[in-house]
């Protein structure tokens, strides 16, 4: 029976993004504060996944072996380093989040039977890599506040209450969304990144954060006039006022997943569409998780 089966590891390490080529404006026009001299750290979490058939013994690999090639390919030589001089890799491409997986996949997988590397380098960013040449992803978390009542517009009151229960109260009910985006991309082989990470933010927050934190959505976003603010249209009309933008930023949205509550989440994969309307669910992927 094939199983995968995930290791955890981590290390400390620097790094500075910064291009010899560029003269010091350019640097931090391109990259901004992760410019600066000496450089900044982290604290990475990096979680190494592996495929396998079930041995008698009952696992795909005995992890204390696991742990100790992640250790000497890997964090005993990146822990309290400057990545950015640490692997020539660094210094062809820059230690970006994205582009970290991407060399540490190709350190562990003469060794292990990789199916993904993850590495966190705080808890509100992180990138996969599944070991497809430069292409990897890259997630960003955010959050909002925001009221909603689930409640059709067109249906009685005992209709809705049939349906959504006490959530069909008429003076609604909030909760803190966290959302989570990811996109796809190719890593540039110079500054490592698949898309502006700082330009990235800022359409998240025009385009979402702004819009809806601290709002009632069904009375705030004219959408939610007549679409029940479910967590699943919520996070379907998400995707779809982020594909735009981030595609115009060189990236594709892959995923988006929003926490309703620690009980509640659910997530919208998306595809390559012909049209930008709204009216795209049957494009759409929707895990919801209760």
């Amino acid at each position: 029976m094939q199983c995968i089966v995930n290791r955890r590891a981590q290390f400390s390490a620097s790094h500075r993004y910064w291009l010899p080529e560029l003269s010091q404006a350019e640097n931090i026009e391109q990259f901004g504060a992760c410019s600066r001299f000496p450089g900044h750290g982290h604290n990475y979490v990096l979680f190494v996944s592996l495929s396998g058939e079930l041995n008698k013994n009952g696992m795909v690999l005995n992890l204390s072996d696991v742990k100790q090639v992640i250790k000497r390919e890997v964090t005993s030589l990146l822990d309290f380093s400057y990545l950015n001089d640490v692997w020539a890799e660094f210094q062809q491409t820059l230690p970006t989040t994205e582009n970290i997986a991407r060399v540490i996949w190709q350190r562990l997988a003469p060794h292990l039977p990789l199916v993904r590397i993850q590495i966190f380098e705080t808890p509100k960013l992180w990138a996969d890599y599944m070991g497809n040449q430069m292409e990897a992803y890259l997630t960003v978390s955010t959050h909002f506040s925001a009221a909603h009542q689930l409640a059709h517009p067109h249906l009685s009151t005992e209709e809705n209450f049939e349906i959504y229960g006490k959530c069909a109260r008429p003076n609604g009910h909030g909760h803190n969304y966290h959302l989570e985006v990811t996109v796809i991309g190719e890593i540039d082989p110079r500054t490592g990144m698949i898309v502006d990470l700082v330009a990235l933010n800022q359409v998240i927050k025009d385009y979402v954060i702004e819009p809806f934190d601290h709002t009632f959505l069904n009375k705030d976003i004219p959408y939610f006039g007549e679409v029940v603010p479910t967590a699943e249209n919520i996070a379907l009309y998400i995707s779809n006022l982020l594909r735009s933008p981030i595609q115009q930023l060189g990236a594709n949205l892959n995923k988006v997943k929003l926490i309703e509550s620690p009980n509640n989440s659910c997530e919208i994969y998306c595809t390559e569409l012909e049209s930008n309307s709204l009216d795209v669910a049957q494009n759409e992927s929707v895990l919801v998780s209760a």
